[in-house]
């Protein structure tokens, strides 16, 4: 026989309860209603099973069964606060109820948040749960204390101070727990927590370090130290310079030195550059280069592969005498290392290593904020013109030392010795600044008295001090700090001592008559240099040039040479005399030919000569010579070619080895990618040397360009336009150009990367050239695979950049076919943008004269889209004509008269289709416009008519748009819509 308290224990165990917790302790997704369905079915299936027994003396106390309904068990559960189910079900003996309770503190704290007290009593309870002996339980919690913590800064008034007595113990007690689980969850709290500034500086210096150092310790578990080592790293730019330098710093330089653990001495070199970055330049040079220098001469290759990998923010953080010295001798150390991993990191870092060494005047680019601050100088000429210095895009040119260097006298020598040990002294004032390349000529066809002219501006815009006129005895007034740190001064290239008449220089100080005249006479000697010989050889250059003027690199050189022929034979009467007047007028400031006659302070000085012809001759022959294809093919000997690639911007030894980066062998001894990560580097390489330096890097480039992995060319290609910003439009047309026409026929994967900045490329380009391209734009709709259709998209985008370069003539011969057919690409996508780019189009050329470009184009739309046999290109003509009207690309008289008329005529599609889109163009676009508001017309009518036309459409969708007002969609939301027609 059975009884009733047996049936409850059946019917609970088949609900999955026990009979002594009850429904209490069942956490159920199912709501209230579902719960008691269930348990009238379970109890008519016992009732059933009860039968089953044939038993029939049954007493009449067990002829009906009561089970509880589970509206009472909840109902008992609600009845309880919130702070009485946290209790209740934080002292569960079921894991899972302890983690809900861990996971449901937040919501517990939000009911409570109007009493303080509860609140207090909440974070009370957590502090007992941190104790809990099962570890998901605590990890649970402690992915919780992030969300607890926001709210109690957000009720900070009602809560004072309870994250820092009540949860704060708790993350870092934590730190040390015995489960990795619950240490890396505590981890990632502390730096979340630290991110979002809830933790007070008080605490960071008072609980939080102190325990970091005392994990660090080396009795500490060898798991933990190496987890506290690298939470100290990551939350050093967290806390500040101040506090890492008392606190984490100590402890970091002993770290470096773990003698027993080869994991912290690797997670230190790991995280070395982000301490440095933080302490800043004194204490780097003086507390962390030696342990550096220590790490990569490590016994673990590990350890030196990961001072390789942050060998670049470590430069960062040092001065550039540091980084030429010390630093680039360490860095080839670890490019020669035994270890391939070593070497191959090097490699990796060699290219952002070397841009380190940029001249912020000259590439006009700062690799560290601090170095914006240098001095007030060059604050005040940031602030003038927010621009570099000196526009090196502008004034290309060529290295100084190609030039004769004459030694300097005994007292230019000490100025020059003082200079250099004062730059070495205060490494805020750098002393080269200015890039040499100022004071020479350039290649360009501007003459030197122009770019003369030019650096007498950049001097004044860089407040560099003006200095009176020599004393006969400059040893009896000492140098100020001015004159001092004059740049001009220090960099030049010394200029040949001129024996002039002493008559001369006496009426030069009067400036009368006979000074000109004299003077004259000087400069007609001085131009006597350029000797008959020199011209005859320029002549007889271009001659020979003159057959091969269709390549772009010759006829480059032929107006170069042209320039340097044509100053060479200017008069010298007519130079001398604006010379002097303009030495007149610049009496009291020091100008560049007052510089150049500084070379003989104490000696007498040098009146004003014009050396124009000279410099640009000099120039021209320099051209030739480093940048001529001509010349590198013919008979350059290898001593020769490596000569040319000297420069001293940044060590030989750096620079030799990026170049070394293509070299086959380099990809079987090094890694099989080397050359993807010379080609990555390689803007900023460029960057940092200048264009003066372009001919050290050019072989380099072009090797690259013709890889044979497509994953190194692609590169190129994607950088191909930040290249040509660095070299200017010059070099860009000589030695860029064929390089892009090349990727111009490669593979989609290397010709995406020049289509996505093709703007950017083509606007760098003189006219003529980029005229060139026009004919090259149509074979971008072909390519390797036709389902690319992201290539064509990306070609629509660029056209529509590209508008702006070419005139309306070029727009409708060459663009316009490519347009109208993206226009009637298969997948939507395309079209969408391509509506835009015709859009535009019709803008651009409504704009620009003559108009029967646009009344042309507008007349073809109707032809190719509208009178469509395909339903698609009837829907086509309807987008466009929305576009046109969202945009205002025509004024709304002209739409009406070429467009409008052609519109209309699909009210009458057979497709519904077209007639949904129509009447959403009318009735959301059209009548929006103030032209159809205000007023009244033949057009007007006739939209109204067609409007209630498509009222009585037979089609539900039409009738909906054309009656109604409904929300707005424009074109991108009819791109989601029924009306896109497919793939």
């Amino acid at each position: 026989m059975l009884h009733v308290s047996t049936q409850k224990s059946t019917l609970l165990n088949l609900m999955g309860l026990s009979p002594r917790k009850g429904i209490a302790d069942h956490q159920s997704s199912q709501s209230t209603l579902q719960m008691a369905h269930d348990l009238s079915l379970l109890q008519e299936d016992l009732q059933e099973e009860i039968d089953g027994f044939g038993v029939d003396d049954y007493s009449s106390e067990s002829d009906v069964i009561i089970i509880p309904s589970a509206l009472d068990f909840v109902s008992q559960d609600e009845m309880l606060t919130p702070l009485g189910r946290l209790d209740k079900y934080a002292a569960s003996e079921n894991i899972f109820n302890r983690q809900m309770v861990a996971r449901s503190l937040l919501d517990t704290l939000k009911e409570v948040s109007d009493d303080e007290r509860d609140c207090i009593a909440v974070l009370e309870r957590v502090s007992r749960l941190a104790d809990d002996s099962e570890p998901t339980v605590r990890a649970e919690l402690m992915e919780q204390v992030p969300h607890i913590a926001m709210f109690c800064q957000e009720n900070r008034p009602s809560i004072p101070y309870a994250f820092s007595k009540y949860l704060l113990p708790i993350v870092v007690r934590y730190l040390a727990d015995q489960n990795n689980q619950v240490r890396k969850t505590s981890q990632a709290a502390l730096l979340v927590l630290l991110e979002q500034e809830l933790i007070e500086r008080y605490d960071v210096e008072a609980k939080v370090c102190p325990v970091l150092v005392e994990l660090t310790a080396p009795d500490s578990n060898d798991d933990v130290k190496t987890e506290a080592v690298a939470i100290m790293c990551k939350m050093a730019s967290m806390v500040g310079k101040d506090i890492t330098e008392r606190l984490i710093l100590p402890r970091f330089c002993e770290m470096c030195c773990d003698c027993r653990m080869f994991h912290v001495r690797k997670v230190c070199a790991a995280n070395f550059g982000d301490i440095c970055s933080v302490v800043g330049q004194q204490a780097t040079e003086e507390m962390l280069l030696p342990r550096f220098f220590q790490l990569c001469s490590d016994n673990v290759w590990g350890v030196r592969k990961a001072c390789a990998e942050c060998f670049m923010a470590v430069s960062c953080a040092t001065s550039q005498e540091v980084r030429r010295t010390k630093l680039s001798t360490l860095f080839i150390n670890l490019i020669s290392d035994p270890s391939r991993w070593v070497r191959q990191a090097a490699f990796q870092s060699l290219g952002p290593f070397i841009s380190t060494f940029a001249n912020p005047s000259s590439s006009g680019q700062f690799f560290k904020e601090e170095e914006c601050k240098n001095t007030e100088d060059r604050n005040l000429a940031e602030e003038h013109s927010n621009e570099r210095i000196v526009d090196t895009e502008d004034i290309p040119t060529h290295d100084v030392q190609s030039q004769t260097e004459l030694p300097l006298d005994a007292d230019e020598s000490d100025f020059a010795e003082t200079l250099e040990n004062d730059k070495e002294e205060s490494n805020s004032m750098l002393v080269h600044s200015l890039p040499e390349t100022m004071f020479h000529c350039t290649s360009s066809s501007e003459s030197c008295q122009e770019a003369a002219n030019k650096n007498e501006q950049s001097f004044d815009c860089c407040s560099i001090a003006v200095l009176p006129a020599p004393a006969p005895s400059s040893q009896e007034k000492p140098l100020s700090d001015q004159e001092l740190y004059n740049s001009f001064n220090f960099w030049r290239t010394p200029l040949p001592k001129i024996d002039i008449d002493l008559e001369l220089q006496e009426t030069a100080e009067t400036l009368d008559s006979e000074t000109q005249e004299g003077e004259q006479e000087v400069v007609a000697s001085a131009s006597s240099n350029v000797t008959m010989a020199t011209r005859k050889e320029l002549e007889e250059m271009i001659e020979n040039l003159e057959p091969h003027i269709d390549d772009p690199d010759v006829k480059a050189q032929v107006e170069v040479l042209s320039a340097a022929l044509r100053a060479s034979s200017l008069d010298p009467q007519e130079e001398t005399t604006s010379g002097i007047g303009k030495s007149v007028d610049s009496q009291n400031e020091l100008s560049i030919k007052d510089h150049l006659s500084f070379t003989s302070i104490q000696d007498d000085p040098v009146p004003l000569i014009n050396d124009t012809a000279e410099d640009i001759v000099e120039s021209a022959l320099r051209y030739i010579h480093n940048d001529s294809d001509f010349s590198t093919n013919s008979s350059f000997s290898p001593e020769e070619e490596k000569k040319s690639k000297i420069q001293d911007v940044v060590p030989q030894a750096l620079l030799d080895q990026y170049l070394s980066m293509t070299d086959p062998s380099r990809a079987q001894t090094v890694d099989t990618e080397i050359a993807k990560h010379c080609a990555y580097s390689l803007p900023g390489v460029a960057l940092t040397l200048g264009r003066q330096n372009w001919h050290c890097l050019k072989d380099t480039y072009e090797t690259l360009a013709s890889d044979m992995q497509w994953k190194v060319r692609r590169t190129l290609a994607f950088s191909i336009h930040e290249l040509a910003v660095i070299l200017g439009d010059q070099l860009t047309a000589g030695d860029l150009v064929p390089v892009f026409n090349g990727f111009l026929k490669d593979l989609d994967e290397v010709r995406i990367g020049v289509l996505k900045h093709l703007h950017d490329f083509l606007k760098l380009l003189h006219p003529d050239k980029r005229r060139e391209y026009l004919y090259q734009l149509q074979e971008f709709l072909v390519t390797d695979n036709s389902r690319n259709w992201r290539f064509r998209a990306e070609l629509a985008e660029q056209l529509i950049l590209l508008l702006d370069l070419y005139s309306a003539r070029d727009i409708y011969d060459y663009l316009r076919p490519i347009a109208l057919s993206l226009c009637a690409d298969k997948v939507s996508s395309v079209r969408w943008i391509s509506f835009k780019l015709v859009s535009e189009m019709v803008k651009k050329l409504y704009s620009a004269p003559p108009p029967t470009f646009v009344v042309d184009l507008m007349n073809e739309l109707v032809e190719t889209f509208c009178r469509c046999q395909k339903w698609s290109g009837r829907q086509t003509f309807a987008f466009i004509c929305q576009t046109i009207i969202e945009d205002d690309c025509l004024p709304m008289d002209q739409f009406a008269e070429h467009l409008l008329p052609h519109l209309l005529l699909l009210a009458s599609d057979r497709v519904p289709n077209v007639r949904v889109l129509l009447a959403k163009t009318l009735r959301q676009t059209l009548l929006e416009k103030e032209y159809f508001l205000t007023c009244v017309s033949a057009h007007q009518e006739a939209v109204e008519q067609t409007i209630v036309a498509l009222q009585m459409d037979n089609d539900n969708d039409v009738k909906y748009f054309a009656s109604i007002h409904p929300a707005s969609t424009k074109i991108a939301d009819d791109a989601m819509s029924t009306a896109s027609s497919t793939y």
